[in-house]
């Protein structure tokens, strides 16, 4: 008869699923590759099946390996929960928290706040990581995304963190030699500062005016793939660009930036997204709670970030609004 396998073997297992790597398995779970193929053939041996094919490159997951990598998801997860659930958890969350953010957002606000909340839950361990693209929560195995734009999966749960929108705007030195476009149909006869961020379309704003839509496709000489970047063009005069609040409210408030054609702007709002099979977790419940109120505390300017009682709690599960880009 066989042994129940451990659950830290399922742990590696499913590390190395995800990262089809031993070697990266072994990195993000901060031990040896030996140990990493140990515990593997340990497992192996103990369901009597074999979980992975290996080649000097990569790893690549048999079709057992596939029922086990989903069935070891299942009782990893109800493992936590069971942790979760017991009173001095549910007091102090515990445990390693995985959260994702775009690159600008994720460095310039999210790290931040998760510094504060380690501080306040020492018994957390945060593991954030910032990608220009649309992460898959559930299948790259975090617990929480905190995402700027509307456009949400059906299959995940969003609760809205803060209000945001986005703004065109450019330099003053380079309206002064372009001129100030007066009509959305001027965008695409001047230098517009392009950015390709996660999986939106690049080159197409499309922008609001109370409750009309407009799409328009823009180009210019420069473009990139992080905001950072664009910011900096604009305050150098290169062009126009399309911005967060939160990246350029106080260049806006300094005269540094100057905002073209207000009526229109694009809804981003800041979310946390999480698999539904998350919804009960401590950890998550607390992380997305302690957003919340530092969201509220800290941003209230000029509309940036601004977390109103009736939205910000809100959970959703379904596709919202238009689809801009973080």
């Amino acid at each position: 008869m066989h042994k129940n396998p451990a659950t830290d073997d399922l742990r590696v297992f499913t590390v190395v699923v995800r990262k089809s790597s031993f070697g990266d398995a072994a990195a993000e779970l901060g031990v040896s590759p030996a140990y990493v193929s140990k515990r593997i053939r340990l497992l192996e041996e103990e369901l009597a099946v074999k979980l992975l094919h290996r080649t000097t490159r990569r790893v690549a997951v048999t079709e057992e390996g596939e029922r086990v990598f989903h069935w070891a998801q299942r009782i990893l997860d109800d493992m936590d929960q069971l942790l979760q659930d017991v009173a001095i958890t549910r007091r102090e969350p515990r445990g390693q928290l995985r959260v994702s953010s775009s690159f600008g957002f994720g460095r310039q606000i999210v790290a931040p706040a998760l510094s504060r909340l380690v501080e306040l839950h020492p018994g957390l361990q945060v593991r954030l990581e910032v990608f220009d693209r649309l992460v898959d929560v559930a299948g790259e195995g975090f617990d929480l995304d905190v995402r700027v734009g509307d456009e949400i999966a059906p299959h995940l749960i969003a609760r809205r963190l803060a209000g945001n929108r986005r703004v065109l705007c450019a330099a003053p030195a380079y309206l002064a030699r372009r001129g100030t476009p007066r009509t959305l149909a001027e965008l695409p006869s001047h230098d517009c500062l392009v950015i390709k961020e996660r999986d939106h379309p690049f080159g197409v704003w499309r922008l609001r005016s109370g409750a009309v839509d407009e799409t328009v496709k823009v180009r210019g000489p420069l473009s990139a793939n992080n905001g950072e970047m664009v910011v900096q063009w604009a305050l150098d005069g290169r062009g126009i660009a399309l911005r967060s609040l939160w990246d350029v409210d106080a260049h806006l408030c300094a005269g540094r930036l100057v905002q073209v054609l207000p009526d229109w702007q694009q809804e981003a709002n800041v979310w946390a997204v999480y698999p539904t099979r998350l919804d009960r977790s401590a950890k998550v419940r607390v992380c997305v709670e302690f957003l919340q109120e530092h969201f509220r505390t800290h941003w209230t300017g000029r509309g940036a970030l601004q977390v109103d009682a009736a939205g910000a709690g809100d959970g959703r599960t379904a596709g919202i609004g238009p689809k801009p880009s973080a």
